[in-house]
């Protein structure tokens, strides 16, 4: 019987740089077939702690999944000194994922903000990958410069089959890139601009809380249903199992009854 709690030694494989604070760390893996976009796993380091982290990506021939870290504590300050062929340490994955199956067949439009585009990564990859998954898709990134922009392959390769949209918050020299927030850019998404095809409209929604908070405001706004508006959660995750409480908003435990959630369940939850 699997012990949900308990940590197992995996080989990093390799590190890749993707900004000056973020990498992304691909590491072996063992319960790829239970994975699902979204979820997350904790990874942790003997006598330093551990951190939940998004599965960026995974693959079942390879057994590998991908991990993005950025630098911004003890945990993932200690994992920036490792290097490929030592042994990380992880459990999982947790949580309940973007509802996939929901999706297909449907026209989504996808939305991340910064590191946000993490746990849209391999969703987005996959249906870039098989069109016909989806009747259409439209993906809208937003970052704060462009030395920050995140997968720029995976960008690069994705815009040749899908409609993508690059926005920076800081826009100086933006060239082909859009400035401004993605808020300030949502009537230039095509999907957005046909309501009559709403009924079977799905958005996916990943960024910082306020980034969050707002995009699935205005796309309410649109006349979007807060069924079909999905945003992810993972503000003070920490145990993933529910026993600590310090995801706990109201009776709701991110780590256990998300992170991901329906827009109509997640404007209730303030913390």
């Amino acid at each position: 019987m699997k012990n949900n709690l308990l940590p197992k030694a995996y080989k990093l494989v390799e590190i890749i740089p993707q900004t000056s604070v973020e990498y992304l760390f691909r590491v072996t893996f063992d319960h790829i077939d239970e994975i699902q976009y979204g979820q997350f796993v904790q990874v942790s380091l003997s006598k330093v702690g551990e951190a939940p982290i998004s599965i960026s990506r995974f693959d079942k021939k390879e057994g590998i999944i991908e991990l993005l870290i950025r630098r911004v504590g003890t945990v993932t300050d200690a994992l920036f000194e490792l290097k490929p062929g030592d042994n990380i340490y992880l459990r999982g994955p947790y949580g309940h994922g973007f509802p996939f199956e929901v999706y297909k067949d449907k026209r989504i439009i996808i939305i991340g903000g910064g590191s946000g585009v993490a746990p849209v990564r391999s969703m987005v990859d996959t249906i870039a990958n098989d069109m016909k998954l989806v009747k259409d898709i439209n993906v809208l990134f937003g970052f704060k410069n462009e030395s920050l922009i995140l997968f720029q392959e995976d960008i690069k390769r994705w815009s040749e089959c899908l409609s993508l949209q690059i926005t920076l918050d800081e826009p100086d020299n933006v060239g082909h890139y859009l400035g401004g927030r993605v808020t300030e850019h949502l009537d230039k998404l095509p999907l957005l601009k046909d309501k009559d095809k709403y009924q079977d409209l799905h958005i996916v929604i990943v960024g910082p809380p306020i980034m969050m908070k707002m995009t699935a405001l205005a796309c309410s706004n649109y006349g979007i249903n807060d069924h079909h508006i999905w945003l992810s959660f993972e503000r003070n995750m920490s145990c993933a199992v529910g026993k600590c409480g310090h995801c706990k908003i109201n009776e709701t435990y991110v780590c256990l009854d998300g992170p991901i959630f329906r827009y109509d369940q997640a404007k209730k939850l303030i913390d």
